[in-house]
């Protein structure tokens, strides 16, 4: 590539992506909501109504995340190495609460739907970083109040993180590119027709089938993320974004 700035890529992830990194992803056959209830877990409902066993699902979660099995795999290598050696700007939005794609190496990253090792306190809106389980009696260090200590991610009926910002993102980018997520699910969902709306922008699919937005997309890859997440870097990197229009 010239010395010239690259243009900027934005990049969706979502749950597919870390499958094969032992996490569960939620709306397969298998996936958690098909064994868990939304209702009992992930609204704000729920935890007014029981915060010990919201507690307890996320506690589950979180340690499964940090207790050394999972680790980042390829395609989350991949997308730190396209941020370390594109030209331009590569903005990373990722719908999956775990840490992975920081752990890969990933820096310009933004969670939308919060993080499994953050809390926050309801009352005074303290945010700070929780690794261990999670009780109700446990208080914020900020102002000292018990049972106020909810996890950082997004419950059903909450909006997800920073819209205005990614919306701002996508106007402005060359490609959009979205790995590993159902395509069923908004805001996340129309990422793609808001990117399509600049009319020169490059729009890809890197997904293990189609989504159900599949359609949208003028390129679609589809097979395990780790497989077609690095080809596609290697040949973003190789190629520039023009060659793949």
């Amino acid at each position: 590539m010239s010395g010239k700035r690259a243009p900027s890529i934005v990049i969706l992830t979502g749950a597919g992506i870390s499958k094969e990194s032992g996490l569960d992803t939620f709306r397969d056959a298998d996936g958690i909501w098909a064994r868990v209830r939304i209702e009992d877990v992930a609204t704000p409902e729920a935890f007014a109504r029981d915060p010990g066993r919201v507690h307890a699902f996320y506690n589950a979660r979180r340690e499964k995340l940090t207790g050394g099995a999972i680790v980042p795999n390829a395609a989350h290598t991949a997308l730190a190495r396209l941020e370390a050696e594109w030209p331009g700007e590569v903005f990373l939005v990722t719908q999956n609460i775990d840490d992975l794609h920081e752990r890969a190496g990933s820096t310009n990253l933004l969670h939308m739907h919060g993080e499994l090792l953050k809390v926050r306190c309801t009352a005074c809106g303290e945010m700070m970083e929780w690794r261990a389980s999670l009780a109700v009696e446990d208080t914020c260090s900020a102002c000292g109040r018990g049972g106020g200590l909810r996890p950082h991610v997004v419950w059903f009926g909450e909006m997800p993180f920073e819209m205005e910002h990614i919306f701002e993102t996508l106007s402005d980018c060359a490609m959009f590119v979205s790995i590993g997520t159902s395509g069923n699910v908004y805001p996340a969902a129309g990422f793609v027709s808001h990117a399509r709306q600049s009319g020169t922008v490059h729009t890809a699919e890197l997904n293990l089938e189609p989504s159900e937005g599949a359609s949208i997309f003028a390129e679609t890859v589809y097979g395990p993320a780790t497989e077609v997440v690095p080809d596609f870097v290697d040949r973003v990197l190789r190629e520039g974004i023009s060659a793949l229009g």
